[in-house]
């Protein structure tokens, strides 16, 4: 365990410095810069956690062994005012504390600010789900599996913090962006399809779905299309960010650490692919996974990794280039309300029942972390890259689809990409519409619906309409 003074002092610090922040006004931060000198450094850090670690939040099999590694993955944009930072990462979840340190972090160590660094998780689960908070909450029980150890979270984030300062010294310049969607073909379906009479939800189609009667149900709401956004220097491109919504998973818990599908699927692309860094982002996927199309069977992992490459691969060949005009960096905090079933003492209860099984003890440590921190009033970061007529929109922790879709109706003269699964504090966010339908992520959701005000309120500001 990871308690060296440094490391207690810098966290009380981070935390000091966020409480701090969300006390300002509520307003957007906002910067744009034409005729800019635009250029891209690009990094990768290999994350993939040792022997025994948890995953998951310590309540499926730790690591037994790898199948293929976790990474970071990252751009570092410079030449528009400060630098801006994207990175994925292959994890569960980065939540509260752990998100803004390792935001915090990067910034120090590429010269920029901590609002203008979005982080966001894949959202695998044979893979860690961070939270430093939670984490002194089971520790302090004894007799509890950690949830992430700190030596290990601290070295991954010393060494992406260290990796991207050194890209920097191989930026190149970028002259053009790129915009091509492609159809992904029988990957994406909703979780919540099956419903009685009154619209509430009888069960969920999950990442893996054995019943045929809830797999021959409809696709239900999603969005079907990949969207990629590419970089160039002259004719040469550079980078390239995918764009899909799904829970990325086809089958987990047996211990095999794994990027899994979509993981699969972006590592192929860039072998065949290698002068151009390839980053996959999980989209607004709350409600969204694989079920309709997946079994859970070992077979169906390479037919999802199969379909994910040929949306990558069309997307890009669908590409629309331009050069560049403009820049911008937008961000907003917010804060949304804590549920109001939440209560302090009946947490403690149940973490502490020596009874209990792990998930049961678990699972409200993350509801006291966040409960804990909405009382700091530590805000959520909401943030957008726009290059021309394209924007990316960075979301929080298990976005509901239906906040994605909203993006992109907001703005239809703009192309819209979405990444979710940032900083994961709140765990699922959904449409305030879906409050009453109850069901498993209503159930496990850290807000009230006044969220949904919260978020698409923005939104809007980060789209400027």
């Amino acid at each position: 365990m990871h308690n060296s003074p440094q490391r207690r002092e810098f966290l009380q610090q981070s935390l000091a410095a966020a409480t701090l922040w969300s006390l300002l006004p509520d307003s957007l931060k906002a910067e744009e810069r034409t005729n800019v000198s635009l250029s891209l450094s690009n990094f990768t850090v290999d994350i993939t956690p040792p022997k025994g670690h948890s995953l998951c939040g310590g309540w499926i099999t730790p690591v037994v062994d790898v199948t293929d590694s976790l990474d970071a993955h990252g751009i570092v944009l410079q030449g528009a005012g400060k630098p801006m930072v994207l990175m994925a990462i292959d994890w569960t979840a980065l939540s509260n504390g752990a998100h803004l340190l390792w935001r915090t972090k990067i910034a120090e160590a590429v010269g920029t600010t901590p609002e203008r660094v979005a982080i966001h998780c894949v959202h695998q689960h044979n893979a860690p789900f961070a939270c430093l908070e939670a984490q002194a909450i089971v520790d302090a029980q004894g007799d509890l599996p950690h949830i992430v150890l700190e030596d290990y979270l601290h070295d991954c984030i010393d060494r992406i913090a260290e990796s991207a300062k050194d890209s920097l010294k191989a930026a190149v310049p970028v002259t053009h962006v790129g915009k091509g969607e492609a159809k992904v073909e029988k990957v994406a379906s909703n979780r919540r399809i099956y419903r009685d009479e009154n619209g509430v939800i009888k069960a969920m189609r999950g990442s893996s779905c054995k019943d045929p009667k809830i797999r021959a149900m409809t696709e239900g709401t999603i969005d079907p299309m990949l969207k990629a956004i590419s970089f160039y220097n002259g004719k040469n491109r550079v980078a390239a960010i995918h764009y899909y919504a799904t829970h990325p998973m086809s089958y987990y818990g047996d211990g095999l650490v794994t990027s899994d599908f979509v993981g699969i699927a972006r590592k192929r692309l860039q072998q065949e692919d290698a002068s151009c860094h390839h980053i996959y982002f999980t989209g607004a996927a709350g409600n969204v996974s694989a079920g309709k199309y997946n079994d859970g069977s070992h077979p169906v992992r390479p037919v999802l990794a199969q379909r994910i490459y040929d949306g990558m691969t069309r997307a890009l060949e669908n590409t629309e280039i331009s050069s560049v005009k403009s820049v911008s960096w937008r961000s907003i905090e917010m804060l949304p309300e804590v549920r109001s079933s939440f209560n302090k003492e009946d947490l403690m209860k149940v973490i502490s029942n020596k009874e209990g099984a792990v998930v049961s003890r678990n699972r409200p440590s993350y509801m006291l972390a966040w409960l804990n921190r909405v009382e700091r009033k530590q805000p959520i970061i909401l943030s957008s890259l726009g290059i021309n007529d394209i924007s990316t929109i960075h979301l929080p922790a298990e976005s509901f689809i239906e906040y994605q879709l909203r993006a992109q109706k907001l703005a239809p003269d703009t192309f819209v990409a979405t990444a979710a699964y940032g900083d994961g504090g709140p765990w699922y966010l959904p449409v305030k519409e879906e409050y009453p339908a109850q069901g498993y992520e209503v159930r496990v959701a850290f807000c009230e619906p006044s969220v949904d005000d919260v978020m698409t309120a923005g939104i809007k500001k980060l789209l400027g309409v």
